[in-house]
């Protein structure tokens, strides 16, 4: 299994960016998949996750209202779109499902 994320950068506070993560080895339809963020000297966060079939999702308290996860099963990538982006918002994203990780994206917000 592997996991490919892309889509990280710099961004002013405010900004969006929209991360991606490719799959292969597995199918994604089958599967809950979730979006993880670790800042420098702090655990990893949980930030969204989206059920198997898509009809379900779950965000973190700090993203509710700017972040969005959804699943392209055709492309078997899930995505997270991350607008009104803030400081604090920095850090490596990480894709994930069951035990795999991906090797992460850099996000930093600043000025």
């Amino acid at each position: 299994v592997q996991l490919v994320e892309s889509g990280g950068g710099l961004v002013q506070p405010g900004g969006s960016l929209a991360l991606s993560c490719r799959a292969s080895g597995l199918t994604i339809r089958n599967y809950n998949m979730r979006w993880f963020r670790q800042a420098p000297g702090k655990e990893r966060e949980l930030v969204a996750a989206i059920s198997s079939a898509g009809s379900s999702t779950n965000y973190a308290n700090s993203v509710k209202g700017r972040f969005t996860i959804s699943k392209d099963n055709d492309k078997n990538e899930v995505h997270l779109q991350m607008n009104s982006l803030k400081p604090e918002d920095t850090a490596v994203y990480l894709c994930n499902v069951l035990s795999h990780w991906g090797q992460g994206t850099q996000v930093t917000v600043s000025s």
